[in-house]
């Protein structure tokens, strides 16, 4: 059903939070635009999980037995030593939620949902926002100028639009305390439905299958305080890597040489985003790059499809009122965010254990987050009757 007023909408990005907003604008009678950095969709990342009220919102969608049937299906993984004897199990339960998929599949299936209906401008940007009472002008790095009656930041930690619309990244993001890499590989160790971890003081690098074992992704983690590089030179993310892990026993050697060539490689610091508000005038924030909780709290992907069918449906139940659907979307978010943001912080404490126990392990394994119920977040039924 088309509303009184604010129809066209911008997001910016088009990885989780983005699309899933789409979805819901469109199926609300609202015309949304996606503005993409990357070139293409991005088919890297770790896998991401799914947990509580995420999982009525993709069944909303029509789309819970599509990831379902996405699902890596990951076992328990082994803890190995320098010269890779294993020590301890990992219980599946510390790194995987209720519901786990590689975020590149997540993506892909997000963006065949949308791609009829919504409009995406791969390989650009956000250049400029100039707001008034009526709309807001915005300018791209290289599409030409156009109004849009809202425009959403979709777009991450490093959100553009927040920094426009809200002011520097200092002012609003929190650093954890980690920095982590994650790349694409062949299953060369031929693990099935598993994976390997290495842990060392302040550091950690594992390796995990990934589609149905024919690849394989794995990361690098490592303890520091704030450091001064750009979040977009690859080059020297993976020096930064080659540095700090120079030495190390176990596959290390071997991990490095395999990020020097992989194709997709993901670098950045593990944060949280903390803002007194996610809204200024017509301009709003979704996802990470308003509220981001921090991998730790294995929350993000939760956070962005709850947002995103909160944000949608506040809109169309108050017919394009941005005021009033913007207030109420984050009364409803806040105390779900706060709650997640504490798992994060917690998480972020006792990342690098100093070779965990069985028992420690076993212990995480029974309080790990999708075993520790949170208050939940209610989702109201926005259908077309009640927007209307």
């Amino acid at each position: 059903m088309n509303k009184a007023q604010n129809q066209t909408v911008l997001i910016s990005g088009a990885s989780v939070a983005g699309p899933a907003l789409a979805y819901w604008l469109h199926r609300h009678g609202f015309t949304p635009t996606i503005v993409e950095r990357a070139p293409h969709l991005r088919d890297g990342g770790y896998a991401v999980d799914f947990r509580g009220e995420a999982l009525d919102v993709l069944d909303r969608m029509g789309l819970l037995q599509h990831i379902e049937a996405l699902d890596t299906q990951m076992g328990d993984a082994a803890m190995v030593d320098a010269d890779g004897r294993p020590y301890a199990t990992l219980p599946a339960a510390i790194f995987a939620g209720d519901l786990e998929v590689l975020k590149g599949d997540l993506t892909r299936l997000l963006y065949e949902a949308t791609r009829e209906n919504t409009e995406y401008l791969f390989g650009d940007s956000i250049a400029g926002l100039h707001q008034d009472e009526n709309g807001v002008h915005v300018t791209f790095e290289h599409a030409a100028p156009r109004r849009f009656d809202l425009v959403v930041g979709a777009d991450g930690l490093h959100s553009r639009t927040r920094a426009l619309a809200f002011g520097p990244e200092g002012q609003y993001v929190r650093h954890l305390g980690i920095y982590t890499a994650i790349f694409n590989l062949d299953n060369y160790l031929g693990l099935k439905n598993t994976g390997h971890l290495y842990a060392a003081p302040g550091k950690a690098a594992n390796i995990f299958t990934a589609r149905a074992n024919t690849e394989a992704r794995a990361a690098f983690h490592f303890a520091a305080d704030h450091l001064e590089y750009d979040h977009r030179d690859t080059a020297a993310h993976k020096r930064i890597i080659a540095d700090r892990f120079a030495g190390e026993g176990w596959e290390v050697p071997r991990l490095l040489k395999e990020m020097d060539t992989a194709q997709e490689f993901f670098f950045d610091s593990n944060a949280q985003v903390e803002m007194e508000s996610w809204s200024a005038g017509r301009i709003v924030l979704l996802g990470d790059a308003g509220y981001c909780a921090g991998p730790t709290s294995g929350r993000g992907t939760s956070q962005a499809l709850i947002g995103a069918y909160l944000l949608a449906g506040e809109l169309a139940a108050r017919e394009g009122d941005h005021t009033a659907a913007f207030g109420a979307y984050e009364r409803q978010m806040r105390p779900y965010v706060a709650e997640h943001q504490a798992l994060g912080r917690e998480g972020a404490e006792r990342f690098f254990l100093p070779a965990p126990t069985q028992e420690v392990l076993d212990m995480l394994a029974a309080n790990a987050p999708e075993n520790t119920r949170t208050k939940p977040v209610r989702l109201p039924d926005y259908t077309p009757a009640t927007a209307a």
